[in-house]
């Protein structure tokens, strides 16, 4: 670092030189009664005063120069310490603002990571949320999806089924009807012959003939039947012509076909042209055997 110099007066050494001048001078001033003790010779006055002007002389003209370099010196020294000082004051300043600057950057670098990380944690939970959020509208959708197929499934089975027993509810009501006018007929017929017994027995013959077309139009034979089956049903009327009871007595090896005989004879009943037979021949004809099969009944 290159010293400063500054101007150094004359001021300092001067004083300086007056002073030496009057320390001589009192040295001087304090040995000259002790001189005048013993009278001196007027040439040892005279040299000493000379010595003494001499010497003062000379040792102005030593200090002066001597003192001047010094308080040069002293001057540099200051002023160059007092620079170094500065410039140390200075370059610890700068230092101590570098570091402060470079605090600052590194919090602001922090502050920057951590807010650029909180951003990228909030995107990625928003992220999720919004996929979790996706995952639960298409669950949603499947769920409402297939409860609206099952629903409109369970509305077709209902709708099969409510024609089906419309279907069947029809033909049983038609069978039933053309039985019974069916049977009013005959009975109707039979009637006129029935004055005496042999009129009698013949309607009670067309009672049970009346009784079988009744009981096969209401037969409907289910599907799959094999054409050797054969039931045997007992029924047992009442006084008015209403069945007391339907049973087999002989199967035909098929629960199906059956059942559709004891149907068909529920169906058929009552059979109330049997208060219009004799009262000699209701008796007999109050319990009777049918032979169901595939192709007639007898």
């Amino acid at each position: 670092m290159a010293r400063q110099h500054r101007r150094v007066g004359y001021g300092l050494p001067t004083l300086l030189a007056i002073a030496l001048h009057l320390g001589i001078l009192v040295v001087s001033v304090i040995r000259f009664p002790s001189a005048e003790s013993e009278p001196p010779s007027q040439s040892i006055v005279q040299a000493t005063l000379v010595s003494t002007e001499t010497t003062t002389d000379q040792a102005q003209r030593a200090t002066e120069p001597q003192a001047s370099s010094q308080a040069d010196e002293t001057s540099e020294d200051e002023a160059s310490r007092e620079a170094e000082e500065a410039e140390a004051q200075r370059q610890r300043e700068a230092e101590e603002q570098r570091q402060r600057e470079a605090e600052r950057q590194r919090q602001a670098e922090q502050e920057r990571a951590e807010a650029l990380e909180a951003a990228q944690a909030a995107a990625e939970e928003a992220e999720r949320r919004a996929e979790e959020a996706r995952a639960q509208a298409e669950r949603r959708e499947q769920q409402e999806a297939e409860r609206q197929r099952q629903a409109e499934e369970e509305a077709r089975r209902q709708r099969e089924a409510e024609e089906q027993r419309r279907r069947e509810e029809e033909a049983a009501q038609r069978a039933a009807e053309a039985a019974q006018n069916s049977l009013d007929r005959a009975i109707a017929g039979e009637a006129e012959a029935a004055a005496n017994a042999e009129q009698a027995q013949q309607a009670a013959n067309g009672f049970i003939n009346l009784v079988r077309q009744a009981v096969e139009q209401a037969w409907v034979i289910p599907p799959n039947v094999p054409d050797n089956a054969n039931a045997l049903v007992a029924i047992r009327l009442g006084p008015s012509g209403e069945v007391f009871s339907a049973s087999i007595a002989r199967s035909s090896g098929n629960s199906a076909f059956d059942r559709a005989a004891i149907q068909a004879v529920e169906s058929a009943a009552p059979f109330s042209e049997l208060r219009e037979l004799p009262a000699s021949v209701q008796r007999d004809y109050r319990e009777f055997n049918l032979n169901f099969r595939p192709g007639d009944i007898r």
